[in-house]
């Protein structure tokens, strides 16, 4: 199930159960805490006082009260010291603690702040590498769908390495244009080949090469997972895809992904640039250096870096739709 990064209010989630970025005594305070708190209403802080408080990297559950989720999981971040402090293992433990605790409520869905980024002082370029590192790795063998919930996206810059090389890799090829698109042109051309067979008059060549057509999405993905020995449960996990929507694809030979589904799967087949390019046009589309959204993506491939919580990590930074859910 998919990793969602969303700009939200965390208390107006609905959801199975939300995270709450507690303090040690579980007893509220500012930031996100506070606001759960005070959304809640003083059950919650009732509830917390009978808890004995929570270690630093530890998760506690507590109903949901006049929240819209079952529960509130509390746990406890690092305060950042620098960064030579165990801050990132205890970061990576309150996380993966907030999340075997919602697996044993049987929580399909959950949404978490990102924790200790606040009054913590953890670096938020950081702390949200953390998140997802961590959550994506859990999604691999688990069932569930987790909302990272960012509360203000003007927070985050485009600061780092990563991100300054991702920026130069589209002023080297991004083209400001607001005219048709190859794209869409494509798209269309597409279209017209695998058109249902014409009415009596067409030229019978073209009759002969619409009951030619090549093979479908579906039948290149089911091919290429068989190809590369994974089963249909790792390739739509790495793809950040809904067991839902993969069956959608499976049983339907002649299915239409959006374009976000359909590279998200290639991504997760590790496909190089011209196989990715192969994979997308099957659902017609195309690579377009008119889009930041796929010079992002092709940068990735073309790094042979597939891992796609990373590739979401820059999508967001950029501000642009992600892959995969």
């Amino acid at each position: 199930m998919p990793l969602h990064i969303v700009r939200n209010d965390i208390t107006t989630m609905k959801v199975d159960a939300i995270v709450n970025a507690a303090n040690e005594s579980l007893l509220g305070g500012g930031g996100v805490d506070g606001a759960i708190h005070r959304a809640a209403g003083p059950e919650l802080l009732a509830e917390c006082r009978t808890l004995g408080g929570c270690k630093t990297g530890c998760a506690k559950l507590t109903k949901g009260y006049r929240l819209p989720v079952r529960f509130v999981i509390h746990t406890v971040g690092p305060v950042w010291r620098g960064g030579g402090h165990g801050e990132r293992e205890l970061l990576v433990s309150a996380y993966r603690s907030s999340l075997e605790l919602a697996l044993a409520q049987d929580c399909s869905t959950v949404a978490f702040p990102l924790i200790s980024s606040g009054v913590y002082g953890y670096p938020k370029d950081q702390a949200l590498k953390v998140a997802v590192d961590t959550i994506g790795d859990f999604l691999l063998t688990h069932d569930m769908t987790v909302y990272l919930v960012i509360f203000d996206r003007a927070a985050y810059t485009i600061g780092s390495r990563l991100f300054a090389d991702i920026a130069a890799y589209i002023d080297d090829r991004y083209v400001e244009q607001h005219a048709e698109s190859r794209e869409e042109e494509y798209r269309r051309a597409i279209a017209f080949v695998c058109a249902p067979a014409a009415a009596p008059g067409v030229p019978e060549g073209l009759n002969r090469a619409v009951e030619r057509l090549d093979e479908s999405f579906s039948q290149m993905l089911l091919r290429k997972i068989d190809e590369k020995g994974m089963t249909d449960a790792q390739c739509y996990k790495k793809a950040n895809i809904d067991r839902k929507l993969f069956s959608k694809i499976r049983s339907d030979v002649n299915y239409k992904p959006s374009k976000p589904t359909a590279m998200a799967f290639a991504i997760a087949l590790e496909l190089p640039l011209d196989q990715a390019r192969q994979l997308l046009e099957k659902a017609g589309f195309a690579f377009s250096h008119a889009s930041k959204f796929d010079i992002i993506v092709e940068y990735f491939i073309a790094h042979q870096n597939y891992n796609i919580f990373e590739i979401n990590e820059a999508l967001f930074a950029f501000d642009q739709s992600l892959l995969g859910g």
